[in-house]
């Protein structure tokens, strides 16, 4: 019988293993920050406002060209545009929440915590309390950003460059990938993602990410309507605390 403090404590434990990608990946977001010429308390306070590893780093990137403020907006905006697609997934489950639930959860969504929850949501069992799952994936991963990016802020530029660390968010989305490749239809949709990925890279603002995730669900859907492919988990929206 799943409890509220049952869920969190799950939500938690499954997360902890993304964090050996997620911690590296905040150390990056502090050095460049610092590296970039972004004051200490602008790079510190980035986190808790925006709390979204690419975006950070494309805005700090940004920063350091010179490029006006309204266009950092802008590239944010788009490359979190893929939340939308979260959102959509986790809307049947979410809906009968209240509104401050949804507004907390919907702060915390990211690439890891959807990866983690929607898995758990789709599997068998009473959904009453799987919110509670969401928050402890959420703040896990929220709190960790948090110290780590401080710590980056920290160390600065004091890191050896040949570290390579921005390796391990490559690793960190290959390993929420793999477990939902569990039939024709979403392989098929994360082979062509990946193509149109590298195809459109050289768009401007990033869109090369919003035309693969076009892609992507396109090929998805095709895939899924030809016979025999196997059809989605069915949703089952989970009631609210």
């Amino acid at each position: 019988m799943s409890t509220p403090r049952s869920e969190f404590l799950a939500g938690v434990r499954l997360t902890l293993p993304l964090l050996a990608g997620v911690a590296p990946f905040g150390l990056i977001y502090g050095v460049l920050a610092i590296s970039a010429g972004m004051p200490a308390a602008a790079a510190i306070a980035m986190s808790p406002i925006a709390f979204g590893g690419s975006a950070q780093i494309i805005a700090t990137g940004q920063f350091k060209l010179g490029v006006p403020g309204p266009v950092m907006v802008l590239t944010a905006f788009v490359v979190n545009l893929r939340h939308m697609l979260y959102s959509a997934s986790m809307g049947p489950y979410l809906r009968p929440l209240a509104r401050p639930w949804k507004w907390l959860l919907a702060y915390l969504l990211t690439d890891e915590a959807y990866a983690v929850t929607i898995v758990h949501y789709q599997q068998p069992g009473p959904a009453e309390h799987k919110h509670w799952f969401f928050l402890g994936a959420g703040l896990t991963l929220w709190a960790t950003w948090q110290i780590t990016t401080i710590a980056g802020v920290i160390v600065g530029g004091r890191l050896p460059a040949n570290w390579g660390l921005d390796f391990t968010l490559a690793l960190t989305f290959i390993g929420l990938l793999l477990p939902v490749l569990r039939d024709r239809a979403v392989l098929a949709a994360a082979v062509a993602a990946g193509l149109a990925a590298v195809a459109a890279a050289g768009l401007p603002l990033k869109l090369g990410l919003i035309v693969a995730a076009a892609v992507g669900i396109a090929a998805g859907m095709l895939v899924e309507a030809l016979p025999g492919a196997k059809p989605p988990p069915d949703a089952a929206p989970g009631g609210s605390d």
